[in-house]
């Protein structure tokens, strides 16, 4: 069932991309040639982070399309993790955008060009409805929560959506009020954004490189849930990370009663199993042992436990 589930959102998520990719790169031509044409700073930002929208869809694209990729010897997990280093990418991409739209923001604050703000305010309204259609087809059609990929591609669609709004708050301003530094200070505004959201994403995505705990798993209640199965005496070298996005795996030793039959244990593993899927676990691997040939001294977990329900170590040695 999840398996069936996670091809239809692949799917979904993948249709949504690919539209999305289309209208957004059209768009940011549109916008960059505006931006050139009307000499606006707040413009062309919006179009710098449309470009790293549409560089981050595409990545997100051929993540999406390698991580189809069957498994094989070289690589037993497939190519899903791409999916996770295109992210990384992704977040980069958005920081050293930010950086370059507050170095000609600094200029251009210090001594202010002239700006066509109509041309300005018409192209920077297209944007907004633009944006709200993207962003509308996104939520709709993919899976914005849990899939990172797809939540980095959303988050950069929201941020151009605000990016829209302070460009047509600038050419207000510069139209009634004759603020010609509105512009610069609106495209620090996105940059700002810009920051913001390529931080989270590459801070997410290194979280996942690194074999962190997923967000959505509880440790204390994963070990909760499994001590609480009739027949499980300790566990040790638990190890719970994300391949990619919404695929979570654990492995893990547990120790038995010795008397235990086969066919009991094999119950037992399967008990464990089905509880962990409410744990948002899909993927489990355990090693069963028997008190008398465990020999995990250095457990991170075994001493964990240990320290906190105040035991001595099981194996002779009080941490």
């Amino acid at each position: 069932m999840g398996h069936e589930h996670h091809d239809h959102t692949h799917g979904a998520n993948k249709r949504t991309l690919l539209i999305s990719f289309l209208v957004i790169t059209v768009f940011m031509v549109v916008e960059v040639i505006g931006g050139l044409l009307t000499n606006s700073l707040a413009l062309l930002a919006d179009a710098g982070h449309m470009l790293s929208d549409s560089i981050s869809l595409l990545i997100a694209l051929v993540a999406f399309t390698l991580g189809e990729r069957a498994a094989n010897y070289g690589k037993t997990y497939g190519y899903k993790r791409f999916e996770v280093l295109a992210a990384v990418i992704n977040g980069a991409t958005l920081l050293l955008v930010s950086l370059y739209i507050f170095y000609e923001a600094y200029h251009r604050l210090a001594d202010p060009p002239e700006v066509a703000s109509t041309g300005m305010l018409i192209i920077a309204v297209f944007g907004l409805l633009v944006n709200i259609v993207v962003a509308f087809i996104m939520m709709r059609g993919g899976d914005t929560k849990g899939n990172l990929n797809m939540r980095a591609a959303y988050l950069h669609v929201l941020g151009d959506l605000l990016g829209s709004v302070g460009a047509i708050l600038a050419a207000l301003l510069m139209i009634f009020f004759n603020w010609i530094w509105a512009d610069a200070v609106a495209s620090v505004l996105v940059a700002i954004l810009i920051l913001i959201s390529g931080w989270r994403v590459t801070k997410a995505s290194i979280h996942v490189l690194m074999e962190g705990t997923p967000n959505n798993v509880d440790l204390e209640n994963v070990v909760h849930v499994m001590k609480s199965v009739k027949g499980v005496e300790s566990i040790h070298d638990l190890h719970v990370w994300s391949v990619t996005s919404g695929q979570n795996v654990l492995s893990c030793h547990i120790t038995v009663d010795g008397q235990m039959t086969v066919e009991e244990s094999q119950q037992l593993l399967r008990e464990i199993e089905h509880q962990l899927t409410h744990e948002n676990i899909g993927h489990v691997t355990i090693q069963v042992e028997t008190a008398q040939n465990n020999q995990h001294e250095d457990s991170v977990l075994c001493q964990k436990e240990y320290e906190k329900e105040g035991h001595d170590h099981h194996h002779g040695h009080s941490h």
